[in-house]
C-alpha cells in the first residue's frame, strides 16, 4: 500500500497544489519544454505526474523567479554533475547582483535629482603644473571601472617605496563621455617618478579649475558633474579640457562609503562678451 501511494500518479491540480504552482503554470513548463509530466493521456490530453518530480517542479520555479533564461534553466536541468549545476547557478546569481548595482545606482541618482538642490558649493582655483607618475591609455566608456583598477594597482606596485605627494586623480577626456571612448590618465604624485611597465614621468599642465567635492560612492556622481555644469554655463565660464578626478577619501581609507570623497572639476576659462 506504502508503495503504491508514492508511485500513483497525480493529476496536475493535484500536482499543483502539492508544489504550490499553478495549472496553468505547469501548462507553459509543459509547452516549453521544461518538465514534462510522467505521462499524457492520449484520449483525454490529461496531464499525470509523479511525487519524484516535486522538486524538479520546484527548482524551475525558483530558477524562473530568477529571470534565467529557458535555454540556462535547460542547461541547469540537464547538467548532472553538481559543481557544474552550482557553477551555471552562480553564474547568472553574478549577473543578477549586477544588474541590481546598476539599479541601486539609478535610484540614488534619480533620488538626487528629484530633490531640490542646493546650489552646489563651487570653488574656483588655480592648479599649478605637477610632474606625477601615470598611465595613460585610450578606452572604452565601459570598459573605464576596469582600466582604472588595473591601472591603479601597477601605479601602486611602481611607486612602492616613494612617498606620496598628495592624493591620486584621473583625468578623462571629454570624448570618453561624448563619442563613448578617449583618452583616459590616472596618476599618483611621487618625487622622481620612475619608468616601470607603463608607468611614466607626465607632467600635468598648469589649469584653472571650476571644483566641487562629490561625497560617497560614485554612483551618482554624474548629478554632481551635472550641477557642476550648470554653475559653470551660470557664470559665463566654458570647459577647456578633461574633466578631472581627485580621490580625496577611498574606500581603501575606508569602508565606510558615505564618509568617501571624490573632487571634480573641469578647466575653465571665462567667455568674453
Amino acid at each position: 500500500m506504502t508503495s503504491g501511494a508514492l508511485t500513483r500518479s497525480l493529476t496536475i491540480g493535484e500536482f499543483a497544489e502539492l508544489t504550490h504552482l499553478s495549472v496553468r503554470t505547469l501548462r507553459r513548463y509543459h509547452e516549453s519544454g521544461l518538465l514534462e509530466p510522467d505521462r499524457v493521456d492520449p484520449f483525454s490530453g490529461y496531464r499525470y505526474y509523479t511525487a519524484a518530480q516535486i522538486p524538479q517542479a520546484q527548482v524551475i520555479h525558483r530558477l524562473r523567479e530568477l529571470d534565467v533564461p529557458l535555454a540556462e534553466v535547460r542547461q541547469i536541468l540537464a547538467t548532472s554533475d553538481a559543481d557544474a549545476r552550482a557553477g551555471l547557478v552562480a553564474g547568472h546569481l553574478h549577473r543578477l547582483e549586477a544588474e541590481l548595482d546598476r539599479t541601486r545606482a539609478a535610484v540614488v541618482s534619480l533620488r538626487r535629482l528629484l530633490d531640490p538642490a542646493a546650489p552646489p558649493d563651487v570653488v574656483l582655483r588655480a592648479e599649478p603644473a605637477r610632474l606625477v607618475a601615470a598611465v595613460a591609455g585610450d578606452v572604452a566608456h565601459d570598459e573605464v571601472l576596469t582600466w582604472y583598477a588595473d591601472a591603479m594597482t601597477e601605479l601602486d606596485g611602481a611607486l612602492a617605496g616613494h612617498e606620496p605627494l598628495g592624493p591620486a586623480g584621473g583625468h578623462y577626456d571629454n570624448a570618453l563621455f561624448r563619442d563613448g571612448r578617449g583618452p583616459v590618465l590616472v596618476y599618483r604624485p611621487v618625487a622622481d617618478p620612475p619608468e616601470h611597465g607603463r608607468v611614466r614621468p607626465v607632467e600635468l599642465p598648469a589649469a584653472e579649475l571650476a571644483t566641487v567635492v562629490h561625497r560617497g560612492p560614485h554612483d551618482d556622481i554624474d548629478v554632481t558633474y551635472g550641477r557642476l555644469g550648470a554653475w559653470v554655463v551660470e557664470h559665463a565660464l566654458a570647459v577647456d579640457g578633461p574633466v578631472h578626478e581627485t580621490y580625496l577619501v577611498t574606500p581603501a581609507d575606508t569602508p565606510d562609503r558615505s564618509a568617501w570623497r571624490t573632487e571634480v572639476a573641469w578647466p575653465v576659462f571665462r567667455l568674453t562678451p
